[in-house]
């Protein structure tokens, strides 16, 4: 066991709108869950927390695609990865081997 030196911070979003199954859209709680998450320990809360997550997951991982190739496409540039070796069209490229000042 893990000693808890700070409360667990409820995963609300703002977003409070449920599903068909009773789940919120925003932090994937149940109608329980939501209701006795004041009543519940630090330990119940995290195990909360987690089930969300894995309801997340199973949520939002698309249909027939592997979720590292989503990860791939979807992922954002960063400053610090290398420069992509995109060329351009040099088939307007002009000539100044003539060029004279």
């Amino acid at each position: 066991m893990q000693l808890e030196f700070f409360d667990v911070p409820s995963p609300c979003v703002g977003i409070c709108q449920s599903d068909d199954k009773g789940q919120c859209s925003g932090c994937f709680r149940t109608r329980d869950e939501r209701l006795n998450w004041i009543a519940f320990d630090s330990n119940e809360r995290q195990k909360v927390i987690k089930r969300c997550q894995q309801r997340e997951k199973r949520k939002t991982k698309p249909t027939g695609v592997k979720v590292a190739e989503v990860i791939v496409e979807n992922k954002q540039a960063s400053l610090l990865d290398p420069p992509s070796k995109k060329r351009l069209d040099n088939s307007n490229e002009i000539d100044f081997g003539d060029f004279e000042l």
